[in-house]
Order: structure tokens, then C-alpha cells, then sequence
């Protein structure tokens, strides 16, 4: 399989994890957290930052307009951010297809989002006292929504870089015979 074939796989993949996105799902069991991963991983360059900054920018108004919130918040740019996270983490796998380590890579991604997006939350929400215990407080009532992140980022790494092997797999096999 040529590099291009396996460029346009996984910008397809990518594309998929963004439509995937506008299916019904638990809070926080989205594909956001490993579609992130996976364009650091198996995208090029630039195109690896982008295109997952870009398919949120596209997809947050229409997952906002179902929910009934505002598509852009002054929260925004920190979730943003701890995506881009997510792909510098995923480029740390472009050469491997270790289960183990793409596993270790999703949960760092979900580590990096609860502790990053709930800082903030904790500093800028006003729900929270700035003291430790306010702290504290935020992080542990944010402790499902960490739980369902891995749930999501676990499943679909796993749908995302398993399909990614498998396409990949196929069209070389089929090239050689």
C-alpha cells in the first residue's frame, strides 16, 4: 500500500470519527479524545493538527444546536487545546501498532483532559472555592466524566487504529495477489 493509500485511510478514519461524533452518545463517550490520537499517529505534518481542530469547529455547532447550548464558549479553546495534546501524544505513535502502547497513549490523553479542562473549571466556573478543597472538590466530581473519557478513548483507539490495520492489511494483500 502506498503512503498516499495510507494517508487518505486515515484522514478517512479521522472524518469518520468526526461523523461518529454526531451519533447519540453517553456524556464524554466520544470519539473527540482518540480520533485526536489517532490523527497524531497516522497523519502528516500540519494535516495531523489540523484536521481534528477543524472537524470539531465544524461538528461543535451542530452537536450544540441538538443539546441546546451555545456551539463556543470561553471554554472552548482550552478543550481545543488539550486536543492538540491528544495529537502530540498520538505522534509519539507513528511507529508502532502496539496495542499496549497505543492503550498507555489513550489514557494519558484522558488524563490530560480531566486534569487540564477541570483546572480551568475549577479556576474560571465560579462553582468552586480557589483553595485546595475547591480544588479537590472539582476534580473529584468530575471523577465519572474522567471514567466515561476512558471508556470512550479505549473503545475507539481500538475501533480507530484496529480499522486502520485491518484496511491497510487488506489493500496490501490485495495489491499482492
Amino acid at each position: 500500500m502506498t503512503q498516499t493509500n495510507r494517508s487518505h485511510t486515515a484522514l478517512g478514519l479521522v472524518v469518520a470519527g468526526a461523523l461518529l461524533r454526531l451519533m447519540p452518545h453517553p456524556p464524554n463517550v466520544a470519539p473527540v479524545g482518540a480520533m485526536s490520537l489517532f490523527a497524531g499517529a497516522r497523519l502528516s505534518g500540519w494535516q495531523a493538527y489540523l484536521v481534528p481542530l477543524l472537524l470539531m469547529a465544524v461538528t461543535d455547532p451542530i452537536v450544540s444546536a441538538g443539546m441546546g447550548y451555545a456551539a463556543f464558549s470561553w471554554r472552548t479553546p482550552v478543550v481545543y487545546f488539550c486536543f492538540l495534546i491528544s495529537v502530540w501524544i498520538g505522534r509519539g505513535l507513528r511507529q508502532t501498532e502496539s496495542p499496549l502502547r497505543i492503550g498507555a497513549a489513550a489514557f494519558a490523553c484522558a488524563a490530560q483532559f480531566y486534569l487540564i479542562t477541570n483546572l480551568e473549571s475549577w479556576w474560571l466556573s465560579g462553582m468552586y472555592p480557589h483553595s485546595t478543597a475547591g480544588l479537590a472538590a472539582c476534580y473529584i466530581a468530575a471523577l465519572p466524566f474522567f471514567g466515561l473519557t476512558l471508556i470512550g478513548n479505549f473503545a475507539y483507539s481500538g475501533v480507530f487504529f484496529g480499522a486502520y490495520h485491518w484496511l491497510t492489511r487488506r489493500e496490501a494483500a490485495s495489491v499482492v495477489e
